[in-house]
């Protein structure tokens, strides 16, 4: 019966070309507009790291001093020196992982490849398996490598393609910052958007081609390009940050069920009464624990323009269905006549009704199939502007099957009322007037 049906809705579908073109490119320029904005909201809001991010955790702590205190205010959103490493040595989560980037400069050993400065992580070893980066040569190193200060890498793909043309590289030297560095581990594909565990080198920034340990970094003076928030009148500053008053580094943990979540956030009010009592805090314990899921929302990582932009794509899609309803209506009361003969040959409207509405589906594809190029046309558009984001939009597989689908409901909802009017009009009245 559906194929039946369908080739009666493809001989509608021929009967005015004119009309069906309308309702396709009405349809088409709504599915078009919604969907390139709903995929570039799609790849901005995404999980970066999908089955592990429901356990990694970013905790904060307060320790400015009391000039412009205010009650439950918000504390700072990275960590000093001294509490990133009480943090990270009291080793009270799962895994815990202190970091901050910078550009290191990189002297290649061809002679063909100028020197550059490359993106670089400076963390601690318990980053690596905390957020599951693969390796494709080698492996991170370990407690040994952070404590000793050791001078070695590990590098990106992209650079071990650049700099060794994709062989192993690991045990091979790379000089930065005017000192040998051995490669110990080359990592697999790993791309996480958005840049979610140091955002203030860019929510959306290229993905770093060298790892160091953060030890190391600070002994060989590889230079910090992250945020730096101080205070007070205190020993060091901005050039001297492990002995400064400011924040400048990020810490993440691994809490592994709602138990370890609590232990977490009772141990932060705990080393923040230890630190007030050694006159280190001076305001009272101000602390948080937000998931990672969490801390992307307040960080605000998804721009507001692409939510609007949104909103008005969808906006544009309830006026082209609006217009397809009338163009619909149009058609199918112009078939009034074909249809009371049917309903006279005995029909039943619920078999009139699915006639029209397979016919209402069938525009739907074809207006998802028009609808598609002109999404892919949008995301190319989209990847030509300079925001951060840009070179991310691009369409995947359930984008594309969420076009057709989003089409075929659209045009269905839109042939509802139409269908529903030309299934109630008395046979009797049209063959009357035949």
């Amino acid at each position: 019966m559906f194929g039946y049906y369908l080739d009666l809705a493809f001989r509608g579908l021929r009967r005015n070309r004119m009309l069906t073109a309308l309702m396709v490119l009405a349809i088409a320029l709504g599915i078009g507009a919604s969907m390139t904005t709903l995929t570039v909201l799609h790849v901005l809001s995404g999980d970066p790291l999908p089955g592990r991010s429901a356990s990694i955790y970013y905790p904060q702590v307060d320790p400015q001093d009391i000039s412009k205190y205010v009650p439950g205010a918000e504390p700072p959103e990275q960590v000093a020196w001294i509490d990133g490493m009480n943090l990270l040595n009291a080793k009270r989560a799962t895994r815990q992982a202190l970091m901050t980037g910078g550009m290191v400069p990189l002297q290649p050993t061809q002679s063909s490849i100028d020197p550059f400065r490359a993106m670089a992580l400076f963390t601690t070893k318990d980053f690596f398996p905390m957020f599951g980066l693969p390796f494709k040569y080698g492996n991170a190193w370990g407690d040994a490598e952070d404590a000793g200060k050791a001078h070695i890498v590990v590098i990106s793909s992209d650079l071990n393609d650049k700099l060794f043309g994709g062989k192993n590289s690991v045990g091979g030297t790379l000089r930065l910052q005017g000192a040998d560095f051995r490669i110990i581990g080359v990592l697999g594909d790993w791309h996480p958007n958005p840049h979610f565990y140091d955002p203030y080198m860019g929510n959306y920034a290229s993905d770093e081609d060298i790892f160091v340990p953060l030890t190391t970094s600070r002994a060989t003076h590889m230079g910090h390009e992250g945020s730096v928030d101080c205070w007070g009148n205190g020993n060091g500053g901005p050039e001297d940050l492990e002995r400064s008053q400011c924040v400048w580094l990020q810490f993440w943990v691994q809490l592994d069920d709602a138990a370890s979540v609590s232990e977490y956030q009772a141990f932060l009010v705990h080393y923040s009464e230890e630190q007030h009592a050694l006159g280190r805090f001076t305001r009272a314990p101000n602390v948080r624990l937000r998931s990672m899921m969490q801390w992307l929302a307040f960080q605000k990582v998804v721009p507001s323009d692409a939510r609007l932009q949104t909103w008005l794509a969808l906006g544009f899609l309830v006026v082209c269905l609006i217009n397809t309803v009338g163009l619909m209506l149009a058609k199918f009361m112009r078939r009034a006549n074909e249809l009371g003969v049917r309903r006279a040959l005995g029909a039943s409207r619920r078999a009139l009704f699915a006639q029209l509405l397979i016919e209402a589906g069938t525009i739907g594809f074809a207006g998802g199939a028009l609808g598609l190029l002109l999404s892919l046309f949008g995301l190319w558009c989209v990847r030509q502007q300079p925001a951060e984001y840009a070179p991310l939009a691009h369409m995947d597989t359930p984008m594309l099957l969420a076009t057709f689908a989003l089409a075929i409901g659209a045009s269905l909802v839109a042939g509802v009322l139409p269908a529903w009017r030309a299934c109630h009009i008395p046979p009797a009245l049209q063959l009357k007037a035949n």
